[in-house]
């Protein structure tokens, strides 16, 4: 209880100017009685205010957050101190042994540990989830540019806690106003109908599309940003200009494009040491021309990037016809100032269907990924997964059991099938019935499952008849991509996934990053073998079809709406993606996984094709002897399937709200496959 002061109690001064005018007499003995009277007043009335106020509050408690829980003493990453983890390393295909980490209101899951630093220390600040993705963004481009950068494109999910609302922002390549259908596959349709040099349209630029990833993340930092946008990229600025050690995966990178890095001389004056061999890893590099383009992007904004002098080097770079080194003829891109200068990111709605108990959003199109999510859960509900969860359950997940992965397998085959249909650039080509439902609605995806059988694989499946649609199949598949997740002391969550498309984009370098090579993700041919023509055929200003799928999840209400957030996750991988995000998703919601068990466990599913992938990285898999030693493939084989077991290159990133003690936490995963960490406000419950 509170003790309030009394109403009477005076301040000192108060107290003795009421006390000398009581008397009116001039008698100095009775003066100095009144004085020693006032003087005693107020002794006494200084002890019962200090007896009357509240306690002192101790001092706020130090924010410890953002430091790792590596080793016995806390470390701050990109220190160089013992267990730091952005030391570098060998790239691995698995490294086990990743335990869930916990923390009380923030965290930060990214696939690099200086990513993953800044969004923490941007949290850490006060800053709102999308603050911390630009910050995030910003130093992936430098120490992972093969994976994401300044120049490719991304995906974003956002989930504003206090409206209840999820909204998708869009920041897909485009292509330029001056492509044509076969912009990809010919040199000129008239009069060279030759692939475009250097060996097709990967290394041209014909495959660089209109960079998307810096107007989008403008555009949801107009929406929910928090702290000053120029106080974003200092940490990246910084890392750029003092330098960083290049890690494992990046120097495996360098060295297994050089050949068509050593055609652009940017590539070769940073990627390369003089004598011409690849930079390897741990050798520290410092990059001073993205630094000064981060320092103009965060004092000029957005617009800076699209205009101006670093407009004019992405254009100039485009419009190469020779390689650097050699001279040999490169074809270039049609990308003018115009292109960049009237690009625009997109709010969009996301994809949203129910799962059981669970209310799951995902990236509607142009990515194909959020639909193909959606409707692989919606047709495993049919099914008791419960009954198939992992045998040997170990903080890596444990091992798939065979009719677990045949049933998801399956049903994703289903859905790529519908894909690489109908999905492409609803901007360009509507979905069937002009809305997501109808590749989505419970009766049409309860139809799919009946084509699924207990006993065999149907290997590749048609599909799904949706009326009189003129639209040929398409299986063009994206590569590279890197993915994080965020949520923030408010509850906000960024779930991100970002790309420059294959490893190192088109190998095609300006002003200190990497320019993409999306465009490929376009079907080289607008027609398939029978002359239809392709939903993701080529077109001015259109955005190529991807298959990346940041997901959240959210518990179901009773009436089946959306209710409080349980999770976000995502994952580069290319093609794979949609397989790597419904894996971890089933791994968390029907068998009971934590999020670094879900984000560890063995990697599986399949495209539309009689292969199914099982991921052999994983120290779970026994590919000795073809992977006949192993039960899960050989049950698999028995069924009908061709398995794979070669290495999957996912790179999950799992959020998941748990209850410890009774309160809200939040637990996280951080993929084995990759370098990322977990960090925020962590601790050991």
């Amino acid at each position: 209880m509170t003790t309030q002061r009394a109403w009477w109690a005076l301040t000192p001064i108060a107290l003795s100017l009421s006390l000398s005018g009581c008397g009116g007499s001039s008698n100095n003995s009775q003066d100095a009685a009144n004085a020693l009277a006032t003087i005693a007043a107020i002794n006494a009335i200084n002890a019962i205010n200090a007896a009357n106020q509240p306690p002192a509050a101790p001092p706020a408690a130090p924010d410890n957050g953002c430091l790792t829980t590596t080793g016995n003493a806390p470390v701050i990453v990109g220190s160089g101190d013992p267990g730091d983890p952005a030391a570098p390393e060998a790239a691995s295909g698995y490294a086990p042994g990743h335990k869930l980490v916990y923390a009380k209101t923030y965290m930060v899951v990214a696939n690099h540990p200086l990513a993953t630093r800044a969004g923490c220390d941007v949290l850490k600040a006060g800053g709102s989830a999308v603050d911390a993705a630009v910050a995030v963004q910003a130093v992936l481009g430098l120490v992972e540019p093969q994976s994401s950068g300044l120049g490719g494109g991304a995906f974003m999910l956002y989930y504003d806690a206090a409206k209840k609302k999820v909204q998708a922002y869009d920041g897909r390549e485009t292509a330029p106003a001056a492509a044509t259908a076969n912009y990809l596959r010919y040199i000129d349709d008239t009069n060279d109908q030759t692939a475009p040099k250097l060996g097709g349209p990967r290394a041209s630029g014909r495959s660089i599309g209109t960079p998307g990833a810096v107007r989008m993340l403008d555009i949801a930092y107009q929406d929910h940003g928090k702290l000053p946008w120029k106080d974003l990229f200092g940490y990246g600025i910084t890392l750029a200009s003092d330098g960083f050690l290049i890690g494992g995966r990046m120097a495996a990178a360098i060295s297994g494009s050089a050949t068509n890095l050593k055609r652009d001389a940017e590539a070769t004056a940073y990627f390369f040491n003089a004598d011409g061999t690849p930079k390897a890893m741990g050798t520290k590099l410092q990059n001073p021309a993205y630094a000064k383009t981060l320092a103009t992007i965060a004092t000029q904004g957005a617009n800076a990037f699209y205009t101006g002098d670093i407009a004019k080097g992405i254009v100039d770079k485009i419009a190469v016809t020779a390689a650097a080194n050699d001279g040999s003829a490169i074809t270039p891109g049609k990308t003018t100032l115009a292109d960049l200068a009237s690009y625009t990111a997109k709010r969009r709605d996301p994809v949203c269907g129910t799962y059981r108990n669970y209310y799951v959003c995902s990236m509607s199109p142009p990515s194909s990924g959020g639909i193909a999510v959606v409707a692989s859960l919606g047709i495993l509900e049919t099914f008791n997964l419960g009954l198939y969860k992992p045998t040997a359950i170990d903080i890596e997940g444990g091992q798939p059991t065979v009719m677990g992965v045949h049933l998801v397998s399956e049903a994703e085959r289903l859905a790529y099938a519908d894909r690489d249909k109908y999905v492409a650039d609803t901007d360009f080509v509507p979905l069937p019935g002009g809305s997501p439902d109808s590749l989505t609605n419970k009766p049409y995806l309860q139809g799919r499952a009946s084509l699924i059988s207990l006993s065999h694989s149907m290997g590749t499946a048609q599909p799904g008849n949706l009326g009189d649609v003129p639209l040929g199949i398409d299986k063009t598949e994206e590569h590279g991509t890197t993915h994080f997740t965020i949520v923030d002391k408010q509850g906000n969550v960024v779930v991100m996934t970002t790309t420059v498309e294959s490893t190192l984009g088109s190998f095609h370098m300006t002003q200190g990053f990497m320019l993409n090579n999306q465009l490929t993700d376009f079907a080289a041919s607008p027609v398939d073998a029978n002359n239809v023509p392709v939903a993701n055929r080529v077109a001015p200003g259109k955005r190529p079809r991807s298959t990346m799928a940041p997901t959240l999840v959210f518990r179901k209400t009773a009436d089946g709406s959306m209710g409080e957030f349980f999770m976000g996750t995502g994952s580069p991988g290319g093609g794979t993606i949609i397989q790597y995000v419904v894996k971890t998703v089933v791994g968390a919601l029907d068998w009971g996984l934590d999020a670094q068990q879900a984000t560890s466990l063995v990697d599986f599913g399949a495209t539309n094709s009689p292969t199914t992938n099982v991921g052999g990285e994983h120290p779970n898999v026994d590919t000795t002897n073809s992977g006949n030693n192993d039960a899960l493939v050989t049950g698999l084989r028995a069924l009908g399937h061709t398995v794979s077991t070669s290495a999957q290159s996912s790179g999950v990133s799992t959020i998941i709200r748990a209850t410890v003690g009774g309160k809200p936490v939040l637990t996280g995963g951080a993929d084995p496959r990759r370098e990322g960490i977990v960090l925020g406000d962590t601790y050991t419950p």
